[in-house]
């Protein structure tokens, strides 16, 4: 008898013991929504709920050869790609994702729990453009993050969002998403926006209400969110529609964030379960 399996996703991220961000973040978003995380470490992190205190770099080999060996013996409905520790571990990655030109590539390489959120390094910086940015479906990075990355291109400041994501969609990547571009009001009335661009420019923005938090892992939420809604398409056979599949991540974002938990001293951390609440026990 042949079992119909849940979507698989391969996930290249950090370990993170308290499982907020990166591959254990990914495996639950996955969960939540109906996949199977398939997971390639990438570095693993010493932190707590407050801060990440150190990350140990692993061997690019040793990423290359989990992936290999995981996809010659099963298929894969999409990609994502975490914060990496080197750029021979990008070019590890952009060589293997490249042999798979029809699956889907989520790529969020910027994590704001790092001491530099990967930013310090412009080497780094040019090998995701250069490289990972041409073969990503979606990108998804804050406008710091952007403004940070378009400096490895051009000289001066200013704002020039729209001039730096045709940057990127001009090399291939098919959608930016810029997270935070705006934020207004205060207190319950607090809102931020999220743009979504493509080759033609601005495909729409999203208004979302902004949670005082702190929180850690909303960033890796989205992005987890959105592999595996991609994912949930493809396995059925559908055609991916990647604006609607972005709308319903930061819906699914907010949930989460509205759900956070407290689990230590630190941060709050998303909830990617609060559509399934834990029934009370019965015992009294």
């Amino acid at each position: 008898m042949q079992i119909q399996t849940s979507p698989l996703i391969l996930t290249f991220g950090v370990s993170d013991p308290i499982g907020a961000v990166g591959i254990q973040a990914d495996l639950a978003c996955f969960s939540a929504l109906g996949c199977h995380g398939l997971t390639v470490t990438t570095g693993i992190l010493i932190a707590d709920t407050a801060r990440v205190e150190d990350l140990q770099e692993v061997d690019a080999d040793w990423v290359c050869d989990q992936a290999r060996v995981v996809l010659e013996d099963m298929t894969v409905a999409a990609f994502k790609v975490g914060a990496l520790s080197s750029v021979e571990q990008a070019s590890a990655i952009a060589e293997i994702v490249s042999d798979y030109p029809d699956v889907p590539l989520i790529l969020d390489p910027f994590l704001s729990s790092l001491p530099d959120s990967g930013l310090a390094d412009d080497d780094m910086l040019v090998a995701i453009r250069q490289i990972l940015v041409p073969q990503a479906s979606v990108l998804l990075l804050t406008q710091v993050e952007l403004a940070r990355m378009a400096e490895t291109w051009r000289d001066g400041g200013g704002d020039m969002l729209k001039e730096d994501v045709a940057e990127l969609t001009g090399m291939g990547c098919e959608y930016v998403l810029v997270k935070c571009t705006s934020t207004s009001g205060n207190g319950a009335a607090a809102q931020l926006t999220n743009t979504l661009f493509d080759e033609n420019g601005v495909v729409g923005t999203f208004n979302w209400q902004h949670f005082p938090g702190p929180f850690v892992g909303a960033g890796s939420t989205l992005s987890g969110a959105l592999a595996a809604l991609m994912a949930r398409a493809i396995h059925a056979g559908d055609a991916v529609d990647t604006v609607d599949a972005i709308q319903a991540a930061q819906e699914f974002t907010v949930g989460a964030l509205a759900h956070a938990q407290r689990f230590g001293m630190g941060k709050l951390v998303p909830n990617k379960f609060f559509a399934h609440p834990i029934p009370p026990s019965s015992k009294p």
